[in-house]
């Protein structure tokens, strides 16, 4: 028997060995075209050749392209030289060792980008470049600068220096803060060195009220234009149209006298400069020449841009915004890239991912943790490199992956997400048929849309699911009655102490469950109207608002199939009527 055991151990530690030393397909995001391996034994790497030949490459004009090979830990490069360094990074183990390989790949799209609105809440450069880093990383090659909002302008101003005035901008908004020319040219050549453009966004003549705090009339103004157009001067002398190529000029959700004339002008000053113009839509009228950033319908179906033709950038389904960041990871992923099942770039150069950190952040550091930039980064890195959509058993697969990335390529990152498109629910919403949704989180108001189904201010639902266990056992889960409202902090709170937000229950195997952590603030943070426009109603939201922040809670399961049932009530009108219940796998 003893000969036995040690025969075992011997084998199992063999077997143990012997993984180590392989490589295991399928963890590089986004997942290259083409990727053949010759022999998956792991070899140190000992040298990388870049080629200035392209007889591998078959893509002429896609500048993404690139060609790897490795054998025995020789690699040779073609092609886009930092794409296939990341993608280099990726498939080495944390001992620098690689497979043999042959790795070609290209994009589907030249434009990927991904925003941070900087002008409602700042970003040190520090903080940016670590953003650029992550997008870098993902092969996302535009970072879309949102400079000037509201609460402030960002940008060093010479000729008016009171635009930089804290007095002028909005309280607890970082009054003050701005970007020195110093500061912006080195961000983009940091950029640059990782294969990004910077793209500035001055949002004119909307989102402007610190420009008419401190100057005493509108952008739109004939004053107004002739400042911005100083401004603008300023701007591009400073930062030279070969750093910076295109400026975002903006243009939405204003109304303004002239929309036409006053378009007409910014795009003259972009094109005094030398700069590719491109704006939002819906947003004032643009013109053809000018790249129109789709926003809030799916691109192919939004009328102007139909009528108009011209190029553009798909935003729809690309914003993080304190809301749910696992629901929209898998939406995100389920998304028809610029409405195309196969890609043409006549017109649809690609999409750009937006960070809309609207509402007053105190700790910058919380702001991509509380909107799940680095998972939402991966899943639009996959999106918009290989094009089309996916479906649910895609994005059940792809989650390894994102499993993989979480515990071994960005494991310096907290990287609140975790593996859910398996779960699926039946709800039952009062009066109305059964409704079916996957994921482990749900928004239920735009389920209802789906189904054509209205509802009142106020109703009752559950919502129903199993998990099967192999075993009586414990697990923890992530739970949450309620996503976080973007902009207008519409919310119903937190819970009273030991209980749950928005009066959710939990039952598992009928045995209710309350929240183990205790709340810091019971009973706060309930707003039933818009509160962005007031200050001193604007408070920082804190951790324990989002349920993918807070601690798990832990359940019991039983040996078989165990009943998973939420009480989910929408409590008043234009909540956010949503639940969110995740395993967490660590």
């Amino acid at each position: 028997m003893r000969k036995i055991l040690t025969l075992t151990v011997i084998f199992l530690t063999l077997l143990s060995c012997s993984e180590k030393d392989i490589f295991i397909e399928g963890n590089i995001i986004p997942e290259p075209k083409k990727l053949i391996i010759k022999d998956n034994r792991l070899h140190q790497i000992k040298d990388v050749t870049i080629l200035s030949s392209s007889e591998n490459l078959i893509y002429p004009h896609n500048k993404d392209e690139y060609y790897l090979s490795s054998k025995n830990g020789n690699v040779v490069i073609e092609g886009n030289v930092i794409w296939a360094k990341q993608t280099l990074k990726q498939l080495a183990d944390k001992n620098n060792r690689i497979p043999d390989v042959e790795i070609h790949d290209w994009s589907a799209y030249p434009f990927r980008g991904f925003m941070h609105d900087t002008g409602r809440n700042f970003q040190t450069i520090d903080m940016l470049k670590e953003t650029i880093d992550l997008m870098s990383l993902y092969k996302i090659n535009y970072f879309h600068w949102h400079l000037t909002d509201n609460p402030a302008w960002r940008i060093e101003c010479k000729a008016y220096p009171q635009l930089n005035d804290p007095q002028y901008q909005r309280p607890g908004r970082d009054c003050g803060k701005f970007y020195t020319y110093d500061e912006i040219r080195e961000l983009i050549a940091y950029a640059k060195e990782r294969g990004i453009t910077i793209m500035p966004e001055i949002d004119m003549p909307g989102h402007s009220a610190y420009f008419r705090n401190a100057l005493g009339f509108s952008m739109d103004s004939e004053e107004g234009m002739k400042v911005l157009e100083k401004c603008i001067d300023e701007f591009c002398e400073e930062i030279p149209a070969s750093l910076c190529p295109y400026l975002h000029i903006g243009s939405d959700e204003v109304y303004i006298a002239d929309p036409k004339g006053f378009m007409r002008f910014t795009e003259n000053l972009c094109k005094k400069h030398n700069r590719i113009a491109m704006a939002w839509d819906p947003g004032l009228t643009s013109d053809s020449t000018t790249v129109r950033q789709i926003w809030n319908t799916a691109a192919g179906s939004n009328a102007a841009q139909t009528k108009k033709g011209g190029k553009y950038v798909d935003s729809f389904m690309g914003y993080l915004n304190y809301y749910d960041p696992i629901y929209f990871t898998n939406k995100v992923f389920l998304h028809k890239a610029c409405a195309q099942d196969v890609p043409d770039t006549t017109n649809a150069l690609g999409g750009i991912l937006c960070l809309w950190n609207d509402v007053r952040v105190d700790d910058k550091t919380r702001i991509a943790l509380h909107n799940g930039m680095i998972n939402g980064m991966m899943v639009y890195a996959e999106r918009f490199w290989n094009g089309g959509e996916g479906s649910w058993d895609e994005l059940s697969e792809f989650e390894d992956k994102m499993s993989y990335h979480k515990s071994h390529i960005v494991k310096n990152h907290d990287v609140r997400w975790h593996p859910n498109a398996t779960t699926s629910w039946k709800i039952k919403i009062d009066g109305n048929d059964t409704l079916y949704a996957r994921g482990g989180a749900v928004d239920v108001n735009d389920l209802c849309t789906e189904n054509s189904i209205t509802v009142g201010d106020t109703v009752s639902a559950w919502a129903f699911t199993n998990i099967n266990s192999e075993c009586d056992t414990t697990i923890k889960v992530w739970v949450g009655f309620e996503a976080a409202a973007r902009s207008n902090r519409i919310s119903g709170g937190i819970g009273p102490q030991g209980k749950w937000e928005n009066q959710g229950r939990l039952f598992v195997n009928d045995k209710e469950y309350f929240p183990t952590q205790k709340w810091n603030e019971p009973e706060k943070y309930e707003f039933h109207f818009n509160t962005w426009h007031k200050p001193e109603e604007e408070l920082p939201y804190t951790d324990e608002q989002f349920y993918w922040m807070r601690e798990p809670l832990s359940i019991d399961l039983k040996q078989g199939d165990n009943e998973i049932k939420l009480y989910i009530p929408k409590t008043f009108r234009g909540q956010r009527w949503s639940f969110g219940f995740l395993k967490v796998t660590e």
